[in-house]
């Protein structure tokens, strides 16, 4: 068990302080995506989804997103890559992408983090992800221009 899991049977309370953000969730595995989804719109969030690497590219490109939620472990085009593409537009393009991009995969060890920082995310946390857990990586987004 690591640190970002939380298993608690206390009731859960929606943080008010948290303002809805545009969020795209990207993960292969479908459940998952629909449930996470589900949840951040519960949350307050407006909320696009993308199963794999491309998709979430062409859906950055096109909505804008506040903040990604990338998964690592994509088919075609991995979390790392998505990450790097949107990161190389921020100093060529004449309105650059700027979403907070946050990892949210299962790989948690410490050399996954590293390489996440340095392929551009912002964060990175380990799933499963709770209720909790969300809300305070949403009180905990880096600002970005």
């Amino acid at each position: 068990m690591n640190d970002d899991t939380e298993y608690s049977s206390a009731p859960f309370t929606l943080d008010a302080t948290i303002r809805p953000r545009r969020v795209l969730a990207v993960d292969d595995s479908v459940d998952l995506l629909e449930s996470l989804a589900m949840v951040l719109r519960l949350l307050g969030h407006e909320v696009e989804t993308a199963p794999d690497g491309e998709t979430a590219l062409e859906t950055i490109r096109a909505w804008r997103p506040d903040v990604a939620l990338v998964d690592i472990g994509l088919p075609g085009l991995s979390g790392y890559d998505v990450a790097r593409a949107v990161r190389a537009t921020d100093s060529t393009a004449p309105d650059p992408l700027r979403p907070v991009l946050v990892a949210m995969t299962g790989w948690g060890r410490e050399s996954d983090r590293s390489a996440a920082i340095e392929a551009g995310f912002d964060m990175h946390i380990v799933k499963p992800v709770g209720l909790a857990r969300l809300q305070q990586l949403f009180r905990e987004l880096p600002s970005r221009p």
